[in-house]
């Protein structure tokens, strides 16, 4: 097995001939570079049924010819019990509250001021806020926010060490994200035992159910499902074994075993 370099620009002067992958990995934009790669190579890989479809609209590669694996989870199992009475202390959380995560690289495009506007939404009582980011982000995003009354019920990270442990410690992960591109985060959240509610648009919706979806970033009937689950022990925990059960079958191993039934099938 070895992995095609892009042709160096010497190489696409002198017309050299192009090299194409017998499997090739494509996400993002189906472009016309993409569609060349796509039809030109004996399987293609994508990362959501999104794009799969998008792929099969404007190329003329068959069906057979394309798999969808889904980004793969590599997170080290913990036992939650304990991690989250070591974080909340650290933190300072009360260990009998919900704690609603939210995290995101680029927290404008992921949805903060959408977020934001549901948990002051929210009526129930008894929950914690943790938003987590880079300094420069939470920095900026602590300054937005100083003008308002956040009270104790939210609490700014930056810099996190190791962010799997707070998704670890949380009950809800709530991401309404403008990005189409399958948020690994949500993955993540579902994995370590969280409800998980994400755009419609977003192509990691395909691993939820429609009660875990929102219309839009902005959907109004978001804090009303939040607050039915900050309300139902059973509910949420049924919701959080589910997740955990769909997100054990994307770890890497399982994964990598998808990839080489694809290699022996060439």
């Amino acid at each position: 097995i070895k992995t095609i370099k892009e042709p160096s620009f010497i190489k696409k002067l002198t017309f050299s001939k192009q090299e194409y992958p017998d499997i090739f990995f494509h996400s993002g934009i189906v472009d016309t570079k993409a569609i060349d790669l796509i039809e030109n190579s004996k399987k293609v890989i994508v990362n959501s049924k999104a794009i799969e479809e998008e792929v099969l609209l404007k190329t003329k590669i068959q069906k057979e010819n394309i798999s969808v694996i889904y980004p793969s989870i590599n997170i080290e199992d913990k036992k939650i019990k304990d991690i989250k009475t070591e974080i909340c202390d650290e933190l300072n959380i009360d260990k009998k509250n919900k704690i609603i995560l939210f995290t995101a690289k680029n927290l404008k495009k992921s949805g903060i001021k959408e977020f934001i506007e549901i948990i002051y939404t929210l009526t129930s009582k008894d929950f914690q806020v943790i938003i987590a980011g880079d300094s420069t982000a939470i920095n900026n995003l602590r300054f937005q926010i100083s003008k308002f009354n956040t009270g104790n019920k939210l609490i700014l990270i930056e810099d996190y060490p190791n962010m799997d442990d707070l998704f670890y410690i949380s009950d809800i992960f709530i991401l309404p994200t403008y990005n189409t591109s399958f948020a690994l985060s949500v993955l993540k959240a579902m994995y370590c035992k969280c409800a998980v509610f994400v755009s419609f648009d977003n192509h990691a919706k395909e691993l939820l159910d429609v009660f875990s979806m929102m219309e839009s970033p902005s959907d109004s009937s978001t804090p009303f499902k939040v607050d039915a689950l900050l309300n139902s022990k059973s509910d949420l925990k049924l919701i959080k074994k589910q997740n955990r059960k769909i997100a054990k079958e994307y770890t890497l191993s399982k994964n990598l075993e998808k990839l080489n039934d694809i290699i022996h099938s060439i």
